[in-house]
């Protein structure tokens, strides 16, 4: 059965990984309570500089900081988007999304996301 990916790379300090860790735990407990079957963080391990591109060009990597590559996996396009207008509007996370209230453990200007229809699943 194909599902729908929204995906999401983004530079996150190192010293802020724990800040990052429980921000991310607390929308994936928001997200898999409104119905996305799966939610996973994943932490730059073995993740280079390429000659043309790659995950620390496209989000302009700076000394200090590590990739971080995420999904959130729905059971379909419609799921996702009805899962997200509850999670956006979502009142333990209002505040989260608030820079102002809530400065983030990363820079999102240099955050990029998508969603995706799965082609293959083995």
């Amino acid at each position: 059965m194909a599902h729908y990916i929204d995906g999401f790379v983004v530079p996150v300090p190192k010293r802020k990984k724990k800040a990052y860790l429980s921000m991310a735990r607390k929308f994936a407990r928001v997200w898999r309570e409104y119905g996305a079957l799966e939610v996973r963080e994943c932490w730059a391990d073995d993740v280079k500089k390429g000659k043309v591109t790659s995950f620390p060009q496209a989000v302009k990597l700076k000394p200090g900081e590590a990739v971080v590559f995420s999904w959130i996996v729905f059971k379909n396009k419609a799921a996702r988007d009805r899962i997200n207008k509850k999670v956006m509007t979502d009142k333990r996370l209002v505040d989260l999304m608030d820079p102002k209230k809530n400065p983030y453990p990363f820079d999102g200007k240099r955050m990029f996301w998508g969603g995706f229809k799965t082609i293959l699943e083995a």
